[in-house]
């Protein structure tokens, strides 16, 4: 029987079933995950649905932000970042919690044996994953974080909410299509996240001027998108130490795992289950 969900619009993409039925299974626990296409106006009905019917739903695109409202309460790191992927469902009353962070911060160790705490960090960004990511990493000890967006005001606000929490990150923004701005930034920086959509299509554009990345610089580059994309293509041109978004994933749905079960989940089986089909999109 189906206790836990991956919900999106859309959804069909998503690997977490497969990644969380493997965790599952190694565990004794059988396959009780499954995925549900919810539309942004089925939401609040869908949640009072997962209230009497599920103990656990991870949520994706274009929900974190909508369902924090629909929640009977938020954890710390969920409230700071104003953002929900994982519902606890206890007895009916629902927990809003955030893992996209620490999920980011662990594929960081993972990757590259980086840690968050005192590092400065390059956001290719300013949406959602930018956002609940970012915001875990000032609260985690980041010394720096700047974010390259389009829209200035998207990071504006980010930067915002991180000095509304007193952290010590010294928080920036930088245009992407000034280069002398962004060639500082990239300098300046111990790793470069991108977090945009930007790559998921083969004729998309690269985040920025994929020019001003220099061969022999001491940084690494993480994308949050799963595909072979421009900015690692040339990141492995140039020798530089790059990942795609698996990890990141997996370590999401690993703390995710843990939250509703208690229980520790076998890592390397849930790598496994990430590489079956579908493929897809971070979730």
């Amino acid at each position: 029987m189906i206790k836990y969900l991956v919900i999106g619009d859309p959804v069909s993409h998503s690997r977490s079933p497969k990644m969380q039925n493997a965790a599952f299974e190694k565990c004794g626990l059988g396959s009780p995950y499954g995925i549900r296409h919810v539309k942004p106006e089925e939401l609040p009905q869908f949640v009072e649905y997962a209230r009497k019917n599920f103990r656990g739903v991870n949520l994706t695109v274009p929900h974190k932000q909508m369902v924090c409202d629909l929640v009977d309460e938020m954890t710390p790191r969920a409230a700071n970042c104003k953002s929900v992927n994982t519902l606890l469902i206890t007895d009916g009353y629902i927990l809003g919690d955030s893992t996209d962070g620490v999920g980011l911060e662990q594929a960081l160790r993972y990757n590259f044996d980086l840690p968050v705490n005192g590092k400065r960090f390059l956001f290719a960004g300013a949406g959602g994953a930018a956002r609940a990511t970012a915001i875990h990493f000032a609260c985690s000890g980041a010394e720096s974080i700047v974010f390259a967006n389009r829209t200035e005001s998207k990071a504006v606000e980010i930067i915002r909410d991180i000095e509304a929490l007193n952290t010590t990150c010294r928080c920036s923004f930088a245009a992407p299509q000034e280069r002398e701005a962004m060639a500082a930034a990239i300098k300046n920086c111990d790793c470069i996240i991108q977090a945009t959509s930007l790559g998921l299509k083969d004729d998309d554009p690269p985040p920025f001027d994929l020019e001003l990345l220099k061969e022999n610089t001491d940084l690494v580059i993480f994308d949050t998108i799963y595909k072979n994309t421009k900015l690692l293509q040339r990141a492995r041109e140039l020798n530089i130490p790059c990942s795609g978004g698996k990890e990141m994933l997996i370590q999401q749905g690993a703390e995710s795992f843990r939250l509703w079960t208690g229980m520790e989940p076998d890592l390397d089986a849930m790598r496994e289950g990430f590489e079956l089909p579908p493929g897809g999109v971070e979730v």
